[in-house]
C-alpha cells in the first residue's frame, strides 16, 4: 500500500477501556474534576489524538495552534468532551490490532511521553508539545498494522514493532515508516507545525538540512523507552545511544538514562504497572 492510500483510510485508533470507563464516570458527575479529566485523557494516545483533532478543527478557529490536552480543554466545553468520549466508547468493541500488544504499546507510549517532557525541559522546548508528541509518536505504527495487516505481519516476523531498528526496516520494506504515517495524519488533522515536523523527522531528526529540536527530543525519548523494553545491557546502551542527536541538543546518555520512570498510567487509573 502506498503512503497516500494509507492516509486516506478511515482510521479508528483503540482507546484504553479502563480510561474510557473512568472518564464516563467522571463526566457524569454534576461538576466533573477537569484536572482528573485532563490527566485521564493524557494517558491515552487515541483519546489525546481525538481531542487535538477536535480542538484544532475549523470549528474553534484555532487550527494548528493547540498542542496539548490542557490547551484543548481550555477551549472546549464539557458537552464537546462528553460527545468525544461517548464516540470513543461506542468504538470500544474495537480492542485488537493485529501484531500489537496494546497494553504494552500504551505503557510504552506513556513512557516516551514522560521522558520527552523532561528532556524538553532540559533544552527549553515546549514541554506540553513534547509530552503530546511522545504520547502519539507511534500512532503511525498502529495505522500500519490496522491498514496493512499482512505486510506488517511479514515484517514483524523479522523485527519487533518496537525494535530500535523498526523505522529503518519499514522504510526498506514499505518505502515509508511509522513516523511519516504519523506526520501525514497530523497534517490531515491540522496539528501545529512543530508537532508535524517532530513526528515526521523523529527517526532522523537532523538528517540533511532538517533541524527540529522537538524531533530530537522524541528520538532520544523513544530510544530510552525501546532500550528499556528490550532490557539492553550497559554495553548495548552505550553502543546504541544516538550520540549525534544528543550532541546537537547538548544531552548525553547519562542525562537520558537518569530521567524519572514515573508510571503515569498507574497514577491516573490506580492500576498496577503494565
Amino acid at each position: 500500500m502506498e503512503l497516500q492510500a494509507l492516509l486516506a483510510q478511515h482510521l479508528v485508533l483503540p482507546s484504553i477501556p479502563q480510561v474510557i470507563a473512568l472518564l464516563l464516570s467522571e463526566l457524569e458527575r454534576a461538576e466533573p474534576d477537569l484536572k482528573k479529566v485532563s490527566q485521564l485523557i493524557s494517558t491515552d494516545p487515541a483519546l489525546t489524538t481525538r481531542l487535538l483533532r477536535l480542538s484544532n478543527s475549523a470549528q474553534f478557529k484555532l487550527s494548528g495552534q493547540i498542542h496539548s490536552v490542557s490547551e484543548s480543554l481550555a477551549i472546549l466545553g464539557l458537552v464537546d468532551v462528553r460527545a468525544m468520549v461517548a464516540e470513543a466508547a461506542s468504538a470500544a468493541s474495537f480492542k485488537a490490532v493485529p501484531g500489537i500488544h496494546l497494553q504494552r504499546f500504551w505503557s510504552y507510549s506513556l513512557n516516551v511521553a514522560k521522558v520527552a517532557r523532561q528532556l524538553a525541559g532540559e533544552v527549553r522546548q515546549n514541554q506540553q508539545a513534547a509530552f503530546t508528541c511522545g504520547l502519539i509518536h507511534a500512532i503511525g505504527e498502529l495505522a500500519i498494522h490496522i491498514c496493512m495487516p499482512q505486510q506488517a505481519a511479514e515484517l514483524d516476523r523479522q523485527i519487533h514493532p518496537l525494535d530500535l531498528g523498526r523505522a529503518t526496516a519499514e522504510r526498506a520494506a514499505f518505502g515509508f515508516c511509522y513516523a511519516q504515517v504519523g506526520a501525514g495524519l497530523a497534517r490531515k488533522w491540522h496539528f501545529p507545525q512543530a508537532m508535524k515536523d517532530a513526528l515526521g523527522h523523529q527517526y532522523a531528526p537532523f538528517e540533511g538540512e532538517v533541524y527540529e529540536p522537538l524531533a530530537g527530543v522524541i528520538h532520544l525519548a523513544t530510544w530510552r523507552a525501546r532500550a528499556a523494553a528490550a532490557e539492553l545491557s550497559e554495553r548495548e546502551l552505550a553502543v546504541t545511544f544516538p550520540g549525534a542527536v544528543g550532541e546537537v541538543l547538548g544531552i548525553d546518555i547519562d542525562m537520558v538514562l537518569q530521567q524519572d520512570a514515573f508510571d503515569w498510567f498507574s497514577s491516573a487509573t490506580g492500576s498496577a504497572p503494565l
